[in-house]
């Protein structure tokens, strides 16, 4: 745990962190035994996964730990929103993003949630292109991100730069503000609620994050940017969709 902040001590602010998992059993420990001291709840959301996923977050042995668990697979961007909605049943007044598979540095996190807890930003995103260790981003990866960001700031107005990025930050408010249920569930996730923060005129800005990549796999493929590119054009298309009712989960 980072020795700079205690609980509570960012900002005298409650914080919640999101960690959607899907077949993290290998990856999650690490991911939880790496937060910060500050951060008075982890909402890990097991969306269906057939292995121990589920088990590892309930072995880490950290109270602050709240296991949301979906009955069938939903997607990422279903995850986290039933994330939300669990950090906000806890009282969070700031709630971060950090996936389950270790990508993301911890270390990072408080500049991450202090645009949101100053009132600087309603959304913050993390920012891998502009970090020194850029480079650390397999190639593929960082070209099909970038062509993603193009068409997302075409589509929805927002100066954004790393639109992929899963590394966030949203104040209350602004969870609080918006239609959680109208939001993409799968690939296309980050893209759909920069388009609902946009049509809601929310500020959003981003952060340098460093980018984490060992011998993880990644679960993009070249298909899905296509997939993605269809959700992008639907937001600015056609706006906000009708409301989809947020998952029924189990929560331990």
């Amino acid at each position: 745990m980072n020795p700079r902040y205690g609980p509570g001590m960012l900002q005298g602010a409650r914080v919640a962190v999101v960690v959607p998992a899907y077949c993290e059993e290998r990856l999650l420990p690490k991911t939880l035994s790496g937060m910060p001291a500050f951060v008075d709840s982890i909402v890990v959301v097991d969306d269906a996964s057939p292995d121990g996923t589920a088990r590892a977050a309930r072995e880490q042995g950290d109270s602050r730990v709240s296991l949301v668990r979906h009955a069938r697979n939903l997607g990422v961007g279903a995850a986290i929103t039933s994330g939300y909605a669990r950090a906000l049943e806890l009282g969070a007044d700031a709630v971060g993003v950090m996936a389950g598979d270790a990508q993301m540095d911890p270390a990072d996190l408080p500049h991450v949630l202090e645009p949101v807890l100053g009132n600087r930003a309603d959304y913050v995103k993390g920012n891998r292109f502009v970090h020194a260790a850029a480079c650390d981003m397999p190639l593929t990866r960082r070209l099909g991100s970038r062509a993603l960001s193009v068409l997302t700031r075409a589509a929805t107005g927002l100066d954004v730069d790393d639109t992929q990025c899963g590394f966030t930050a949203i104040g209350r408010a602004t969870l609080e503000s918006i239609d959680l249920g109208s939001i993409w569930p799968r690939y296309g996730y980050p893209n759909d609620i920069l388009g609902v923060l946009a049509q809601g005129g929310f500020r959003v800005v981003e952060v340098p994050v460093r980018p984490v990549y060992r011998d993880e796999a990644s679960g993009l493929r070249p298909w899905h940017l296509a997939s993605i590119a269809g959700v992008i054009l639907r937001r600015s298309l056609v706006g906000v969709s009708a409301p989809r009712a947020l998952p029924a989960a189990a929560t331990r």
